[in-house]
């Protein structure tokens, strides 16, 4: 098979995050559980893992990396552990349910929402989302887009929204591809999932957040610290970590990051081109509409003119073996804002090669012919 699913689960997994993973699942320890020597070891390597990526993303200390289960579940922090009945929220017609389906719910619940449209060209107005800001407690946006790879210019969002206002940002299909350092670039809280770009196992992600950015609790249980407290430990990231954590995902999550400390530039490189080469391929088939621009995450919509997206995907799975997706994306509003009733998404990683595009193309030429 031909593996072109990578916005949904990466692909590839470097030695070093498969070697680390299978270690952790030998290793059957709870870590900050138990005061034996296996338990501490297991919580030491999850504090390298807070300090590794604390580096990575530009975090003011390790205690405000939060794992979680996936980026979902980090927005799902950030959101519900910071808005409340009376706040207004500007997001984009361009996100992901993670952030839609909350901010929906919110909604009900007093929360204002206002969504900032795409351009003309398809890309996220940042003109519209900085004016419709004004008074927001909180602007939330997606550092690209998993239906079409376009990606907003967060310097601009956050020079033109008001000092006071959250930036939060999903960083699900960025993470991993470019360098994002959220004290430098004014991030207040940024939801990573830790099985795309990051290089990760599914299980890995985490939020990291600022100095000034306090999200309550939104799961309570066990932490391992303050047993005798009913109430939630008041310091971070027992404050947001409920439960057995997963030492397995975390310790792939941090060889995916030392992975990319050395190889990132490459990498994105070599995915910029990649992409390029598969959008100009597809330029020049007859039958076939592109929805995405050149970008630096490997994501590519496109449409059959000749067949619904969900049976062009399942005829290059089953004729051709090659795995892309079809449908929504689970980004309901951006296919409404680019008049689409679902697209195929061919998404690549730097693993992949220009034999495997080129096959892809005359495959996708013989299905736009019908």
């Amino acid at each position: 098979m031909i593996y072109f699913d990578n916005a949904a689960t990466g692909g590839f997994k470097p030695d070093g995050v498969l070697a680390a993973a299978t270690a952790a699942l030998k290793t059957n320890a709870n870590p900050g559980r138990s005061g034996h020597k296996l338990s501490l070891a297991c919580a030491e390597r999850v504090y390298a893992v807070r300090n590794i990526l604390s580096e990575f993303f530009g975090a003011p200390s390790p205690d405000r990396v939060v794992f979680t289960k996936n980026c979902t579940e980090a927005l799902n922090i950030a959101i519900f552990g910071t808005l409340k009945a009376g706040d207004k929220v500007v997001s984009t017609v361009a996100e992901h349910n993670s952030v839609l389906r909350p901010l929906h719910y919110l909604k009900s619940k007093g929360v204002t929402v206002e969504l900032a449209p795409l351009t003309a060209r398809g890309e996220i107005d940042v003109e519209y989302l900085v004016k419709a800001a004004q008074g927001a407690k909180a602007v939330i946006v997606t550092l690209a887009s998993n239906v079409t790879g376009t990606a907003p210019d967060i310097a601009a969002v956050k020079k033109g929204i008001a000092p006071e206002t959250y930036l939060i940002c999903d960083g699900a299909q960025a993470c991993g591809h470019k360098k994002i350092d959220i004290s430098a670039q004014g991030i207040d809280a940024l939801a990573v999932a830790g099985h795309k770009g990051m290089l990760g196992i599914q299980g890995s992600g985490a939020l990291v957040f600022s100095e000034r950015f306090n999200p309550s609790p939104v799961m309570f249980g066990g932490t391992g610290s303050e047993s005798i407290n009913l109430n939630m430990p008041d310091f971070y990231p027992d404050k947001l970590e409920s439960g057995t954590l997963s030492y397995p995902a975390i310790v792939s999550l941090g060889e995916g990051a030392l992975y990319l400390k050395n190889h990132m530039t490459e990498n994105s490189d070599r995915l910029t081109y990649l992409t390029d080469l598969l959008l100009e391929g597809l330029s020049k088939i007859e039958g076939i509409k592109v929805y995405s621009q050149s970008n630096h995450y490997g994501i590519v919509a496109l449409e059959f003119k000749n067949l619904q997206s969900e049976m062009a995907a399942y005829r290059l799975s089953e004729e051709y073996s090659v795995c892309v997706r079809g449908g929504l994306h689970c980004a309901p509003l951006m296919h409404e804002a680019l008049s689409s009733e679902g697209l195929v998404r061919v998404s690549l990683s730097a693993f992949n090669n220009e034999r495997e595009v080129d096959y892809f193309l005359r495959a996708a030429e013989k299905l736009a012919q019908g």
